[in-house]
């Protein structure tokens, strides 16, 4: 009898002890198999990164959940208080892990069958979502518990509050309470009602089916339970559940926010994407400062509808389809480089392709200043002479016989009249006598790249350039001769406000001060005297050139004032005809002037330098010679000391 029961005594302790090595077992196993909590020590909730223009208007948001992280002491009582009271009313007093809630649930579970009762506290709901997968079964929920007493022992209820509140899903894409505030109610947490905290406790556990802006009656019904139990435990009084459950539901507008200044907002994201990567710029929280003024975006936006929609109505009286008919515009800061307006199409919604940035069209006579701006440099002045005379150039497909637009040829004629009337001519003969190579070497300097080795018709402006490097090297001229490269961001912030990021603008030295101001002088005589006319009568001075290529595939015009330089580029994605009249000075200077209108304003004090060491004479812009000063048909043009011409 005894051996007996130091038998079955024996087997017991055995059968325990198996046991025991087992539980123990797998637990060391599960605790070896989880994750490191120190990742919870750097962990930072992903936000959102909101990009400005420099006039403080907000211009995108970049996030890969929609977040706002805010501090406990911004969450109003109420919403704690609701969200402890639906989610765990325990968790001041419980280590982690709510015991008699977990039997209770596996009650519910082994009588149907399921998992279906949850039973997870606060701080298990924060590690399930954290370090663990949402799949219901036991032996997730033990690794779910077994983290859940490593983060109690670790932190402080009220950080453990903190991360829960900033991480959890509240259904419409919103994650975390400043977030929701937001997007449900389009306010701050601090004006949020006690209705309003109710309504977002209540989503937590079911996000997509309470969200009200999904299912707005389901939400009100959930809202009210959440208040019950608010008042049923002593948190609001009777008097305040009958007000806030009276409430109506006074939701955020739900129709799309309109996209602003799109293109330009894509252009910046690119580059800061290069920059500092994506997993800091989708999910840091940062602030982005961009040089867009968005008054001049404005204005952009308008001169382009209106110069585009009256385009469209004379092509469809043509008979022309105008489906593909796009337009860009590009406005610098001359000085800073500092993209002040991008448009680059139409509508960002139909296409997303930046003409501005990403086409590469030809420029046609709007090229021609470069070669002009060569000429300075060599030592040529505004009075030079240069013929325009037929011309044959033999080639192996055949002769090449060039021509002006108007069919007609002026015989010897200035660098100055060559340039303001737009002649094809003598734009030849200048690359002829310059060298083609010499023409590379300094458009290359310009930041334009051509074909190479290329030929004489690189002067009619029959290499595809952008839009936005194109009148980047027309700021050069007002910019005292300094190319600046075209930069959109002044600087970018962290959470914390330190500015992690700010570009230093890339400078090259193209031509000296005088030099550069003859050129605008040349250019002012366009507006002045030649085919960019229309622009004559803005409030400040301005310089620019039209350009049309062959057949009127597009039409352009640069120009600028003493602080601002501005680009318009009209064409067709298929490349077709805009029109047989539609040059640059009827398609694109009328944009390009609405713009202009705009951003100058009535101001009138600004002027173009003029450099110690240029004067201005009055001089025939046909042969050159000096005349005197109120001569009928002399013009007023500027000269580097030395090469004025000299009284016949």
């Amino acid at each position: 009898m005894a051996s007996g029961k130091v038998r079955i005594t024996l087997l017991l302790f055995c059968t325990f002890g198996v046991i025991a090595g087992a539980v123990l077992g797998g637990s060391a196993a599960l605790y070896h198999d989880l994750p490191p909590l120190r990742q919870l020590e750097s962990y930072t909730p992903s936000a959102i990164t909101r990009i400005y223009s420099a006039d403080d208007v907000l211009l995108g948001e970049l996030y890969t959940e929609k977040r706002e992280p805010v501090p406990l002491s911004a969450i109003p009582d109420n919403l704690k208080a609701a969200i402890i009271v639906v989610e765990d009313r325990q968790f001041y007093r419980h280590p982690g892990v709510n015991i008699r809630g977990i039997l209770r649930a596996l009650y519910t579970d082994l009588k149907t069958g399921s998992f279906a009762q949850g039973a997870s506290t606060i701080t298990q709901q924060l590690v399930r979502t954290l370090f663990l997968t949402a799949d219901k079964n036991v032996l997730r929920k033990i690794r779910e518990a077994l983290l859940a007493f490593q983060v109690e022992r670790r932190y402080t209820k009220d950080e453990i509050l903190t991360l829960y509140l900033n991480q959890i899903y509240l259904g419409s894409g919103a994650y975390g309470v400043g977030a929701a505030a937001r997007i449900f109610f389009g306010k701050p947490l601090d004006e949020l009602t006690l209705a309003e905290c109710a309504l977002i406790a209540a989503m937590p556990r079911a996000p997509s089916r309470y969200s009200p802006l999904v299912n707005p009656q389901l939400a009100r019904k959930r809202r009210n339970l959440v208040l019950k139990q608010m008042a049923a435990n002593g948190i609001i009084s009777q008097d305040q559940f009958q007000q806030a459950t009276a409430e109506p539901l006074q939701l955020a507008a739900a129709t799309p926010r309109r996209l602003t200044a799109p293109y330009f907002t894509a252009h910046i994201r690119k580059a800061l994407e290069e920059q500092i990567g994506g997993d800091l710029l989708y999910q840091g929280g940062l602030t982005v400062t961009t040089t867009l003024d968005y008054r001049l975006q404005q204005a952009a936006e308008a001169a382009l509808a209106q110069g585009l929609a009256a385009l469209e109505t004379r092509m469809q009286a043509a008979g022309l389809p105008t489906d593909d008919l796009q337009g860009a515009l590009v406005a610098l800061d001359s000085a800073s480089g500092g993209i002040r307006a991008m448009l680059g199409g139409r509508d960002y919604g139909v296409s997303k392709f930046n003409r501005a940035v990403e086409a590469r069209r030809q420029p046609g006579s709007a090229f021609k200043p470069i070669i002009y701006a060569l000429a300075v440099t060599q030592g040529m002045a505004q009075s030079h002479l240069i013929r325009d005379t037929p011309v044959v150039y033999a080639g192996r497909d055949g002769d090449w016989r060039p021509a002006n637009f108007s069919k007609t040829f002026q015989g010897e004629v200035t660098l100055r009249l060559a340039l303001a009337k737009s002649l094809n001519i003598p734009a030849i003969r200048l690359v002829e006598q310059l060298g083609l190579p010499q023409l590379h070497d300094f458009s290359a300097r310009m930041g334009l790249d051509l074909p190479s080795p290329g030929d004489l018709s690189l002067a009619l402006g029959t290499a595809g350039v952008s839009l936005l490097g194109l009148t980047a090297a027309y700021a050069v001229w007002p910019n005292h001769g300094i190319l600046v490269r075209p930069q959109g961001i002044l600087n970018v912030r962290d959470a914390q406000g330190r500015t992690i990021w700010q570009p230093t603008p890339a400078q090259t030295v193209i031509m000296p001060p005088a030099e550069a101001a003859v050129v605008t002088d040349m250019l002012r005589a366009v507006v002045l005297e030649g085919t960019g006319r229309r622009a004559r009568n803005l409030p400040q001075p301005v310089a620019g050139k039209t350009g049309t290529t062959d057949q009127c595939h597009d039409a352009l015009f640069l120009g600028f004032s003493p602080a601002l330089t501005a680009g318009v580029w009209v064409g067709r994605d298929g490349f077709e005809s805009l029109g047989a009249r539609e040059t640059g000075s009827r398609a694109a200077l009328p944009i390009w002037l609405g713009f202009m209108e705009a951003a100058l304003g009535e101001s009138s004090s600004a002027e173009f330098d003029q450099p110690a060491d240029t004067l201005r004479v009055s001089m025939d812009p046909l042969s050159g010679t000096r005349v005197a000063a109120d001569s009928a048909g002399g013009v007023s043009a500027l000269f580097i000391e030395g090469t004025e011409p000299r009284t016949p």
